[in-house]
């Protein structure tokens, strides 16, 4: 993605604006994520290992900017949500398909 662009492009282990944080540039590293932290609902709170909010903030961070023609699909909480996604859309060349996953949402 990355290269198809022309763009430098890194991911983190954690929240990259964290002094302490660790990123990598290789995809064959993608295993080094906390899988299970990305994916849990349940990230911070009583009897949460704090090493489960670090894994969650993980980021991918491209250069400059996210080429637009890129994005594949959106995801929105709601209907009221996805109706405005459409509208914004329907003056867009590129259209993304447009979907309502309050499940990406916690």
């Amino acid at each position: 993605m990355g290269k198809q662009c022309n763009r430098r492009w890194a991911f983190t282990l954690s929240n990259a604006g964290a002094r302490y944080f660790e990123d990598r540039a290789n995809l064959s590293q993608l295993n080094e994520l906390n899988w299970g932290a990305i994916q849990t609902h349940r990230w911070s709170g009583n009897g949460i290992d704090p090493s489960i909010k670090e894994g969650k903030q993980a980021e991918f961070l491209i250069e400059q900017e996210f080429p637009w023609h890129l994005i594949e699909r959106i995801g929105v909480r709601s209907r009221t949500t996805y109706q405005r996604a459409m509208d914004i859309l329907s003056l867009q060349e590129h259209r993304p398909k447009v979907e309502i996953k309050p499940d990406w949402y916690y």
